[in-house]
């Protein structure tokens, strides 16, 4: 029996390579909380985690992604006081371009010590650093 209490999210840490040859990951901006974070949403009733964080990247950064591999799970309390559990996936990017919008008015692509730096949650930090990324 699942806990349909938790919240499920999915989301994707999106990796380039950069000018310097060096990974960088896409870092959003969601000017309602004044947070930098990764792109996630919550799952859908009938949307796999896998689909769920690819719409969410897509929303969230314009970007049509192909999923790399699992990255791992945050589990945390959300604002609301809610339990929440969000998974995410290494991707590639393979198509479409940033729009700044009401949800996410910025986005920048760092190197990930500079990306663990900007991420203003630690769970983010913690997700980002222990990863070996492309």
């Amino acid at each position: 029996m699942t806990d349909v209490s938790v919240i499920k999210a999915a989301g994707g840490v999106v990796c380039r390579i950069g000018p310097s040859d060096e990974t960088e990951i896409a870092v959003i901006h969601r000017p309602a909380y004044d947070d930098w974070t990764l792109p996630k949403g919550k799952v859908e009733p009938d949307e796999t985690p896998e689909d769920c964080a690819l719409r969410e990247v897509r929303e969230e950064t314009g970007f049509k992604c192909e999923l790399v591999r699992p990255l791992g799970c945050t589990a945390y309390v959300d604002r609301r006081g809610r339990d929440k559990v969000a998974c995410y996936w290494v991707m590639e990017v393979r198509g479409g371009r940033f729009r700044p919008g009401i949800e996410v008015d910025r986005l920048v692509w760092l190197p990930v010590a500079q990306a663990v730096k900007r991420l203003t949650y630690g769970r983010d930090k913690t997700l980002v650093v222990q990863q070996d990324l492309p």
